[in-house]
């Protein structure tokens, strides 16, 4: 939730730059891969910065979001040029009355770019995550960072219970970002519903979740960058992890008994360790 005085449009176009260049400098967003969106339900003055509109039928009906407005990468856009040429990297959505439709605005650069693949779960996430807790903004970024996506190409990785436990152990901020772990979500097709209706059953209940095989997908009610933080925390774990394997895993990492004590410093309630 953000309070009065809110983002302007300019304020929000430049945060999502910078996370989207980020994103890129930690090797998480190779070529035009990743996408990255913002829902306001506060007014936005759009005719300026993407004069051009049209119409598109939504992937899912969401009438609750009737007048939010989504910023979204456009497909195909590179994440690390939307700071350079926001208005022709990002698209705007316009929940239109009923949440069956979207008022779409363009920029009038010529490029024109439609929403990103990956619509279909970013809409359905904000939607879930407004709905359970009344929040009039939301951050979603999906992206491909390495050695997450690597791990999750190992069987013994892919158990949820076991992923936690070896990628928190590694800095005394994991576990404090991710008290209630990180989820995650077995190969699917990209922009399937099936990935999509795992992204909202993970991202209940978790900040980040992986997919097997293809990348991650953080949230924040507060900040598009602390998505973007989300992805950098998990990413850093999972280096030490890959780096602990290649030197036959003699790296302990932080106990139990020093996790505990972090979180009854910190009051992190957790019941991964």
């Amino acid at each position: 939730m953000i309070n009065s005085p809110y983002p302007t449009l300019d304020d929000l176009l430049k945060s999502i730059g910078v996370t989207g260049r980020h994103l890129a400098n930690i090797g998480a967003s190779e070529g035009a891969a990743g996408n990255i969106s913002v829902c306001v339900r506060w007014t936005l003055d759009l005719n300026d910065h993407f004069p051009v509109v049209s119409e598109m039928v939504l992937p899912q009906d969401v009438p609750e979001l009737e007048g939010a407005t989504i910023i979204v990468s456009g497909t195909g856009c590179r994440l690390r040029e939307i700071i350079d040429d926001p208005t022709s990297n990002l698209v705007c959505v316009e929940i239109a009355k009923g949440g069956h439709t979207g008022i779409v605005h363009k920029s009038s650069s010529g490029r024109n770019e439609n929403v990103t693949s990956e619509f279909n779960s970013h809409l359905a996430v904000h939607y879930d995550q407004i709905l359970a807790t009344g929040t009039n903004f939301h951050a979603v970024v999906h992206a491909q960072p390495m050695y997450l996506t690597f791990l999750s190409h190992i069987s013994r990785y892919q158990n949820e219970k076991f992923l936690n436990k070896q990628l928190l152990r590694w800095q005394p901020e994991a576990i404090i970002n991710f008290p209630e772990g990180i989820g995650f979500i077995p190969f699917h097709v990209p922009s399937s519903p099936e990935l999509m209706s795992g992204n909202v059953a993970e991202l209940k209940n978790h900040r980040l979740v992986i997919w097997s095989k293809h990348g991650v997908m953080a949230r924040s009610d507060t900040n598009i960058k602390k998505a973007g933080d989300l992805v950098e925390y998990a990413e850093t774990a999972a280096k030490y992890e890959y780096l602990n394997l290649g030197v036959g895993e003699i790296g302990e990492g932080i106990s139990v008994e020093d996790i505990h004590s972090i979180c009854q410093t910190f009051s992190i309630k957790q019941d991964i360790f």
